[in-house]
């Protein structure tokens, strides 16, 4: 039996639309088997933290979790600031990119991809 990915409930949800996105990014840029999404955040940003969203290798400090057939890579130690996050996949005219709903930030910034907590 494969102990590889942890069997709890992913502490994040990516939409559908986030969903297709990765898919098709993850074919367009041909990213190599194996690697998986990072979710994470660090310091800096308008608000204190910034997300942190690419591709990446799993690391000894990560935990691993298959949502919606995407297999993501976080720190454990970033799972306080994540818990109950969404991401999501905006296409309009005034914004096109992927968004972060944060219900544990205390104030998030214009630009969608800072917080403070």
């Amino acid at each position: 039996m494969d102990n590889s990915m942890t069997n709890i409930e992913a502490p994040i949800k990516l939409t559908d639309g986030a969903v297709a996105q990765l898919r098709r990014l993850f074919d367009e840029k041909h990213v190599p088997e194996g690697h998986g999404l990072r979710v994470g955040i660090k310091g800096g940003g308008c608000s204190g933290f910034s997300y942190i969203l690419g591709f990446d290798d799993k690391k000894e400090k990560d935990d691993e979790y298959m949502i919606n057939g995407i297999k993501v890579y976080m720190e454990k130690a970033h799972a306080l600031y994540l818990v109950g996050i969404e991401i999501d996949w905006l296409d309009g005219l005034n914004n096109r990119g992927f968004i972060f709903n944060n219900p544990n930030a205390k104030e998030t910034c214009g630009c969608g991809t800072s917080f403070s907590a």
